[in-house]
């Protein structure tokens, strides 16, 4: 048996939390690491008959418990939304980098449960360009057996947020292994709460990430037990089936109950793990290319699709919401600046980041705060936060390599959260703030003006995607901003542009922020209702998945250090570095 070394890691949040370490016990052959995911309820200690079990002696073996379980610090069984869970597996992956020397392309994952969901999550959210995943049962669908229970959690959070229910699963409905069953009930690190707020988490997460599974292109194999009393087998199926993963396998064991990697057969499941990993270690990583992602694939079929007619009764319904908003929508402030700047105007996003209901009479100021709370607003301002928490990242390295902080953001919108930012820093921190739009040079200066940084700001007129334009940015930049642009625009070419302007623009070593749209719940309702500021067009947007946009900054010679996404999985900031090496032409 492997014996593990005990360790911690700092999560995303900078939470100690506790893993094991097994390390290599035989040389030659593949090297490489396999990153492990424990099931819900339960903690890395449990993992060992797979470690054992995969019998990959070349391979360093990781297990961490997941924030309220086992040795790691939280409420037990709570997080603050699940969507932590999968930041934190970023940041163990970073971890292995940094502490142990393993890249990403280096490491197999291996989750189960609970835990598959959450790789799942992560494969989707933050693209890492891990070897391969291997996802035993996961947890897509728990059967709750209680009619209504979701809507029913749903309602106790409203009343009771934090709030727990107990897991009803009895060990005997997990494994026909009887000392694996004796060893759960006599487990005193195994939690059988869990917060209400994770589980329906668990069940929205699980639903975006199986609608949009095709975003995975690593190498996945999915293992499902045939009599699993806890979660449903369709989901694992749909999810496999809309894997955009070349190489990918299902395998069911027959009469398996849950736990399938720690079945009384076990051996099955780890065996064709193993095999699976050994496979895709026995040859280079070959991930495919995204870069013409825009000209093929399905986020290029949803444009087109969102592009042509809706549905006849979907369409009837946008023509009316597009009446009310035109007419009533008009007394809430936010909705009538929208139709009179766009919706995706820097005036509509400047409105959302304040954040205060306004209208004429109180209905509209009643609309204007459901239009402030729609899902797609409360994902900006998370945004917003992100971004100014990313900055403060970036200035701080810089201050602890010594060297200035010299800002430009290439469509700065009115440039509040960067002029935010950098009143917070030292008065050597200046900002060279740009956009196309008159209205936002205008409203940006002013803003500069009443923050009092006249002096350390300026704002003029650029085009972020034109080379000229963009060659006039001095070279000696250390951050570089590009927020909320891209998203607006479906074809790469003029992206590839600006991002090679922006590496022209920031000196080695210093840093970019970018962000990017990989999912939105209201993406056809924005594109048949919603008007862009461009000459009042239907605002129609393709989504980039995160493998997407992570690619072109990496071709534009960037090098992706960390990123943060909300919980609905919408919009994620991204932290890059400038290579050595300058971008030619």
């Amino acid at each position: 048996m492997r014996q593990p070394i005990e360790e911690r890691f700092a999560a995303s949040d900078g939470t100690e939390l506790f893993y094991r370490r097994w390390p290599v016990v035989a040389s030659g052959g593949p090297r490489g690491a396999v990153l492990l995911f424990h099931r819900g309820h339960e903690h890395s200690g449990r993992l060992q008959e797979v470690v054992d079990g995969l019998d990959l002696p070349g391979f360093e073996m990781f297990a961490w418990d997941a924030r309220g379980h086992g040795r790691s610090p939280g409420e037990r069984g709570w997080a603050a939304h699940f969507g932590v869970l999968a930041h934190d597996a970023d940041a163990f992956l970073r971890h292995l980098g940094a502490a142990h020397g393993y890249a990403p392309e280096e490491v197999a994952v291996v989750a189960q449960s609970v835990g598959a969901v959450t790789a799942a999550a992560w494969l989707h959210d933050f693209a890492p360009r891990v070897r391969c995943a291997v996802l035993a049962a996961p947890a897509f669908q728990v059967k709750l057996y209680v009619p209504f229970a979701i809507p029913g959690l749903r309602v106790l959070r409203k009343i009771k947020d934090p709030s727990y229910v107990q897991s009803y699963v009895k060990a005997k409905f997990l494994t026909h292994d009887p000392a694996r069953i004796a060893s759960f009930q006599a487990d005193p690190l195994i939690s059988r709460a869990i917060a209400v707020n994770v589980l329906i988490d668990l069940f929205d997460t699980s639903k975006r990430v199986i609608a949009d599974a095709a975003a995975i292109q690593v190498p996945v194999q999915v293992l499902a037990s045939g009599s699993d009393f806890v979660v449903k087998k369709g989901p694992q199926r749909r999810f496999f089936e809309r894997l955009g993963s070349k190489d990918k396998e299902f395998h069911e064991f027959p009469g398996f109950y849950h736990d399938t990697l720690g079945e009384k057969d076990r051996h099955l499941p780890l065996g064709k793990a193993r095999e699976f990993i050994l496979r895709q270690f026995a040859a280079p990583p070959a991930l495919p290319s995204l870069l013409d992602a825009d000209q093929r694939g399905y986020t290029r079929d949803e444009l087109d699709r969102l592009r042509g007619p809706a549905a006849p009764l979907a369409g009837l319904g946008f023509a009316v919401t597009r009446r009310a908003l035109g007419s009533l929508g008009r007394l809430s402030d936010g909705i009538r600046l929208g139709l009179e700047t766009g919706f995706d105007s820097g005036s509509t996003l400047d409105y959302v980041y304040r954040h205060r209901p306004a209208g004429r009479t109180p209905f509209g100021r009643m609309f204007d705060a459901a239009y402030l709370d729609s899902i797609g607003w409360r994902g900006i301002r998370v945004r917003r936060r992100h971004l100014e928490e990313m900055l403060a990242e970036a200035f701080a390295r810089l201050e602890g390599s010594g060297r200035p902080v010299r800002l430009v953001d290439i469509a700065a919108g009115h440039g509040r959260y960067a002029l935010t930012a950098l009143g917070s820093n030292g008065d050597g921190a200046t900002a060279l703030l740009r956009d196309w739009s008159d209205l936002n040079v205008e409203r940006g200066r002013a803003l500069i003006t009443e923050m009092g940084l006249a002096g350390r700001a300026a704002f003029e007129r650029g085009d972020a995607f034109d080379p000229a334009s963009l060659a006039e940015i001095p070279a000696d930049r250390t951050v570089g901003v590009v927020s909320g642009l891209y998203e607006l625009f479906p074809a790469n070419d003029g992206i590839r542009r600006s991002l090679a302007g922006l590496a022209r623009a920031i000196e080695p070593g210093g840093y970019l922020l970018y962000t990017n749209q990989p999912w939105h719940p209201q993406l056809e309702f924005i594109a048949r209702v919603l008007a862009s500021h461009r000459d009042g067009q239907p605002w129609i947007m393709r989504r980039r998945t995160q493998g997407e946009m992570d690619e072109l900054v990496a071709a534009a010679g960037f090098r992706k250090l960390e990123q943060r996404i909300d919980r609905w999985g919408i919009f994620s900031v991204s932290l890059a570095e400038r290579l050595a090496e300058r971008v030619a032409g």
